[in-house]
């Protein structure tokens, strides 16, 4: 995610190491690898994504009718961009994201060849 910083900086995308200090309510934008998705069967079809970046990590909440919007992408995508509002306590222990919009991350654009000597 490191290579992938300076877009994501000039797209206006906060790091997770970021997120604690952002205020409660406020919209944001996010980017990393999806590190796994859930769905307990408590949630009420609330799905939860997981992502990372070289800073850490954020917790993503979807709605069902954001899943089913994003459901394709939402599945399969190895990184996400996610545009939503910011959900967390006082002092920000806890910070969550409210996903309003998915965004796949193409990480094959930062993939280099290796340098091979033979």
């Amino acid at each position: 995610m490191s290579l992938l910083r300076a877009h994501l900086a000039k797209r206006g995308a906060l790091t997770t190491a970021e997120l604690p200090e952002v205020e409660h309510g406020t919209w944001v934008l996010v980017g990393g690898v999806v590190t796994h998705r859930q769905r307990p069967p408590t949630a009420g079809g609330v799905t939860f994504l997981n992502l990372e970046d070289e800073t850490g990590m954020a917790n993503v909440i979807c709605s069902p009718g954001l899943w089913d919007r994003y459901r394709v992408l939402a599945s399969s995508a190895t990184a996400l961009l996610v545009r939503g509002r910011i959900e967390s306590d006082h002092g920000g222990a806890v910070v969550n994201i409210q996903a309003d919009q998915l965004l796949a991350l193409d990480l094959a654009a930062v993939l280099s060849r290796s340098r091979d000597y033979t």
